[in-house]
């Protein structure tokens, strides 16, 4: 089986390391016993779902899969698995994820984070483990409100949002997170909706495919407090109209007749077929070592959910962390040898203080 960028693997990141399971496992496997408790309609039911439906697809044992989870809604997810899990603290499941993806190369490390636990205290975590690429897999549930804490605005809430927080709306301008991650230079970012599972699982399993450090985010419904924010997006009669469906190799298509062309200056826009031709549409780059076109992709969203990519903006490769951090300590133990750590910590520019 070939990856996305046409190695030869098995269909999950850290190939040579994470074991095969030696039995195959179904859905069921990988359903918890706990009883699952989100509010009635909540989308957090249908990414649980796929994401269960999806991890038999990965081969790889369940006690060598591990879901880190921060706080929020989306963070009860370790719960509802039958994987190791660790539901942590605020905003510091990266931060988390990173030790023990860096420790523990035979593990496959998945983050569960949301719009204000990844985006808001936990923002700083988030952009350094994409920008070091440590080997790990972020989805980030993206509702554009807190539900937890019961619908404060959130970083990804519109501007001028009216919530128990921001009675007279929001002044914040809001994060965009695909901007973001391809800001810190991340190697895999990609978007998805819960509604729709076909498109959800095949994100989830190209950014399974991706060595090093994948961010995938998820337009999550809270029916409570935020409720039909992605509305446009699924109403069968606006959605063709507005949905940009990326495939890599394929050229950028919203609906029949429309397009997406180069302007004058290198920005993208939106033609009708008619007029533009065929042969002028952008043909999706996913591979393009520049991010710029990413971004530039990511930015046509704006605003409104006028013209929305979903799918893989950007697959490349680069070296992770976890193996640069192991070469440099394969080099350091040929140079001196395996220390005890007394004589380490005693080693080199000591003082005594009297």
């Amino acid at each position: 089986m070939s990856d996305n960028n046409g190695r030869e693997g098995g269909g999950f990141k850290g190939l040579r390391l994470v074991p095969r399971a030696e039995a195959s496992y179904k859905m069921k496997d990988f359903k918890s016993d706990q009883e699952v408790r989100w509010c009635p309609g909540c989308g957090d039911y249908a990414i649980l779902a796929a994401f269960q439906g999806f991890l038999p697809e990965l081969g790889v044992p369940r006690e060598n899969i591990v879901i880190v989870s921060g706080i929020g809604c989306s963070s009860r997810f370790p719960y509802y698995l039958s994987t190791y899990g660790m539901h942590s603290i605020h905003g510091r499941a990266p931060a988390i994820a990173t030790g023990l993806a860096a420790s523990r190369p035979d593990l496959s490390v998945w983050v569960i984070t949301g719009d204000g636990d990844g985006l808001s205290i936990g923002g700083n975590h988030l952009i350094h483990a994409l920008r070091r690429n440590v080997n790990i897999n972020v989805l980030l549930f993206n509702n554009r409100i807190y539900g937890l804490t019961k619908g404060q605005y959130s970083p990804t809430s519109e501007a001028g949002k009216i919530t128990k927080s921001s009675p007279m709306g929001s002044l914040d301008t809001p994060f965009n997170p695909v901007s973001l991650a391809l800001g810190a230079e991340a190697g895999f970012v990609a978007r998805t909706i819960d509604s729709d599972r076909q498109h959800l699982t095949g994100v989830l399993r190209a950014a399974a495919d991706h060595e090093g450090a994948s961010f995938v985010e998820i337009y999550q419904n809270c029916p409570i407090f935020n409720d039909d924010a992605f509305e446009p997006l699924k109403d069968p009669a606006e959605r063709d109209m507005r949905l940009l469906r990326m495939e890599h190799g394929e050229p950028l298509r919203i609906g029949a007749d429309r397009g997406v062309v180069m302007g004058d200056y290198g920005e993208l826009k939106v033609a009708d077929i008619a007029e533009v031709g065929e042969d002028a549409l952008v043909r999706h780059d996913a591979h393009r070592a520049d991010p710029g076109y990413a971004f530039a992709l990511s930015r046509m969203d704006y605003p409104a959910f006028e013209h929305v990519p979903v799918g893989v903006f950007r697959d490349i490769s680069r070296p992770t962390y976890d193996e640069l951090m192991a070469e440099q300590l394969g080099g350091a133990e040929a140079r001196s040898g395996q220390e005890e750590l007394a004589s380490l910590l005693a080693g080199g520019d000591t003082w005594t203080v009297r």
